[in-house]
């Protein structure tokens, strides 16, 4: 990973941070921004750093179809992700958004290139994104994953771990590099997320087509792919590197000390890693009307 620069959350200028954030999917001012959940979440996986966009962007957080209050997947699963991504760009339409800088997660890294393939990103920041894997064997691992989540998640023991440390520790330790940093009403909302994601049951029946990410464009928009460092789930090795044999020319940075699930870890890193780019894209398209101007770190590859 000695190719892939590095983002420090000190000094970020993140101005003033609200205390609370009303729970709402569309918050904020400025330009339009969409925030994408990993598999087996929802919309409040972005509540961590929500007050840390919320000055700069008007941000929107669906959550995705096939998952906890996200609108049905479609009837031809065939389709596979393409399926996800029409529902979602319906999703766009239905709030007024035509186009809008995108960060992703996981799953929303992936659906986030793919809304830019279709002309809606002005921007892209995907996080430890999925859609490609160096062997059949690496993707295995990933469905064998999933697959032991389901299991436990829907088992009435797992909700033990919410009040027992070690449990908590252990069960988290997949998805975070810091699992004390998860409050309990957090970590309730990902086991209920996980537990009534109806998306990832599909593809552990067979049902959604799997299909790697095709090679994409970064002509489309500026692409930054921001790779966790301590990501137990998809490691840099297995995942990361074939996406950069896909998404040629895009920026690749690593987050230093966080898990697959960054938010929860460091939000304001997580912030960081977004607004540099959409404050980048902002000012040079002279929509610096809710943008506050400062320069933006750069780093050799």
């Amino acid at each position: 990973m000695a190719t892939v620069s590095m983002i420090h959350s000190s000094g970020c200028e993140l101005g003033d941070v609200p205390t609370s954030v009303t729970p709402l999917h569309r918050v904020g001012h400025g330009s339009p921004l969409v925030l994408l959940h990993g598999v087996n979440m929802s919309w409040r996986a972005w509540r961590p750093v929500l007050p840390f966009l919320i000055n700069r962007h008007d941000v929107f957080v669906p959550t995705m179809a096939g998952h906890r209050g996200g609108p049905a997947l479609g009837s031809d699963l065939s389709r596979g992700i393409s399926g996800v991504v029409d529902v979602l760009c319906d999703q766009l339409d239905e709030v007024g958004i035509e186009t809008a800088h995108l960060a992703g997660n996981s799953l929303g890294g992936w659906v986030a290139l793919e809304l830019a393939r279709r002309g809606r990103a002005r921007s892209v920041v995907a996080i430890s994104p999925a859609g490609c894997w160096q062997s059949r064997r690496d993707l295995v691992r990933l469905l064998c994953l999933f697959w032991v989540a389901r299991l436990a998640c829907g088992a009435a023991p797992l909700w033990g771990l919410v009040s027992n440390p070690a449990l908590r520790r252990t069960w988290l330790s997949r998805v975070v590099a810091h699992p004390t940093r998860i409050s309990t009403d957090d970590l309730k909302d990902m086991i209920a997320d996980a537990a009534h994601c109806d998306a990832i049951g599909r593809v552990l029946e067979g049902a959604v087509a799997l299909r790697q990410l095709e090679p994409f464009d970064v002509a489309v928009c500026p692409v930054r792919i921001a790779w966790a460092e301590r990501d137990r789930t998809t490691p840099y090795r297995r995942y990361g590197y074939p996406m950069r044999q896909v998404v040629r020319g895009a920026e690749f940075v690593s987050l230093p000390g966080v898990g697959h699930m960054p938010m929860f870890d460091d939000p304001r890193l997580v912030a960081r890693a977004i607004l540099e780019v959409t404050s980048s894209v902002d000012e040079s398209s002279g929509d610096v009307g809710t943008v506050r101007r400062r320069s933006v770190a750069r780093w050799s590859a």
